[in-house]
């Protein structure tokens, strides 16, 4: 029974080196990991390189053109033969064991088909929030239960892909489609960290400035209109209240409910009402 693991790099060398090395390092002889490294990045694609020798790396793919996530994802999920699927994002990092407590959580709870690590701080747990979405599993395992987690440090079990198919949206939207099918998902509890490099919180972050956010900002950044590290910071810690607040119930997240959700957003714009993460407070630099 194998554990196949995906890390899409692109032009992030020194992420790539941390996070890769502490992929590999946190292996045992069931993990499998796959790299598929998008465009010609020379730096990045030698650190890539430099970790093939390493027993635990089975798998390079590499796409001149930058297929972003979808296309080495479908690739990933068809190519891999793994009893369990996960990915691990090339800025984020995770403790020895993840996979092992992961997977023995799945193999306990047959209905469970996807369970996350949590990539946010002891700062951002909310217990009166999370705490009415605890659930107690067999063996003795808990989750946050939750609709979708986010779409790196986790694992999910590879009938929901033989079940549901190829991911034709985000991974939380896929996480949720999954849910409506009958599956269970959320984070492990306690919380197993992820460590976001991006994170302005992160010892290992490198992004000090607004300049350099602006140039390196993720797909999420560009598409909130978030503009300043700080910002960025904010931002952050919303998303984890979010996911603390957000409803267990599949149902809640698609349909006329979520129409209504986008109403008030837009209710708010129009209104010129700032997103909440906007009034919060982040340090500019760490």
């Amino acid at each position: 029974m194998y554990h196949d693991i995906l890390m899409i790099t692109y032009n992030r060398a020194s992420y790539t080196q941390r996070a890769l090395g502490r992929l590999l390092d946190s292996c045992d002889d069931r993990m499998r990991v796959w790299v598929w490294h998008n465009g010609n990045h020379a730096e990045t694609l030698d650190v890539v390189r430099s970790f093939q020798g390493h027993p635990r790396f089975h798998h390079f793919e590499h796409s001149a053109e930058n297929k972003r996530l979808q296309a080495p994802t479908n690739w990933f999920w068809n190519t891999a033969d793994g009893a369990y699927v996960s990915k691990v994002d090339d800025d984020c990092m995770l403790p020895n064991g993840w996979s092992s407590t992961l997977i023995d959580t799945l193999e306990a709870n047959p209905r469970l088909g996807i369970v996350g690590s949590w990539r946010f701080y002891d700062e951002d747990y909310v217990p009166e929030l999370a705490g009415k979405k605890i659930r107690t599993l067999n063996g003795g395992h808990r989750i946050m239960a939750n609709c979708w987690v986010q779409g790196s440090g986790y694992v999910m079990r590879r009938e929901v892909i033989r079940k549901l198919g190829p991911l034709a949206e985000s991974f939380p939207a896929y996480c949720i489609r999954a849910c409506l099918g009958g599956w269970d998902c959320g984070w492990y509890f306690p919380f197993i960290h992820e460590e976001h490099m991006d994170d302005p919180r992160s010892p290992f972050c490198e992004i000090k400035t607004d300049e350099q956010f602006m140039a390196q900002r993720p797909l999420s950044a560009i598409n909130d209109n978030v503009t300043t590290l700080a910002q960025w910071g904010a931002r952050v810690k919303h998303m984890a209240r979010v996911v603390q607040e957000a409803s267990p119930d599949p149902r809640q997240h698609v349909g006329w409910r979520r129409r209504l959700g986008s109403v008030r957003q837009r209710v708010r714009k129009m209104f010129g009402l700032e997103k909440d993460w906007r009034a919060s407070e982040a340090p500019r630099s760490r």
